[in-house]
């Protein structure tokens, strides 16, 4: 009853925060998955490239969030854009990986015969290959838009706003209603942007058949 009280008498404030936090992720990941989509058909046609480009997403991925965040504060400030640069940069991953894996897993058979038929490699590219590896490309975008959500969190240390700043308010001065408010609404989002990506995933793929 305490907790359902306190979001009650601030909701207006919650409300706020998550719309920011909702649309940090939201921002962050459709930069992202065009980045990601890009390199990762671009890697298709060079292997070592393609190590090369996986392997950095691979370093970008492992590094701690608040390394990365300090990392970038020189170069972008304080503020909202350090907070999306670093989401992109921890999404560049799954979504780079998806498009490459499932481009790579298309037979060869198919590409053979779109070629037989006079197809031009823009033409296999669009119509064979992206439609083929869309149900991967989603799979990796949908990991990444989830996993985000909590990252996205911790940028709230360097003043990108969302939910992160109840959270750290809520360590700040001991109050456990802050940080489990933050975390609940930080977990509707997750579930939220799941489902919202499942209905993409199932009018992107009626589409393609």
């Amino acid at each position: 009853m305490e907790l359902f009280q306190f979001i009650l008498s601030r909701r207006e404030m919650i409300q706020e925060l998550a719309i920011e936090h909702f649309y940090l992720v939201l921002l962050a990941g459709a930069i992202s998955i065009l980045i990601g989509v890009i390199l990762g058909v671009a890697i298709t046609y060079n292997r070592v490239a393609a190590r090369i480009v996986l392997g950095v997403c691979q370093v970008l991925m492992v590094i701690p969030s608040f390394a990365m965040l300090g990392f970038l504060l020189p170069f972008f400030g304080i503020g909202f854009r350090t907070g999306v640069v670093a989401l992109i940069l921890y999404c560049l991953l799954p979504v780079t990986q998806n498009t490459y894996i499932g481009i790579l897993e298309i037979p060869p058979s198919v590409l053979e015969s779109a070629k037989g038929m006079g197809m031009s490699p823009f033409t296999i590219l669009w119509k064979i290959k992206i439609p083929l590896a869309l149900p991967v490309i989603i799979a990796g975008f949908r990991t990444a838009m989830i996993m985000i959500v909590g990252i996205a969190a911790i940028a709230a240390f360097i003043g990108a706003g969302g939910l992160g700043e109840m959270i750290f308010q809520g360590i700040s001065r001991s109050q456990a209603n802050r940080i489990l408010t933050g975390a609940i609404f930080i977990a509707m989002i997750a579930l939220l942007l799941d489902v919202l990506m499942s209905r993409l995933e199932e009018y992107l793929m009626a589409r393609v058949r």
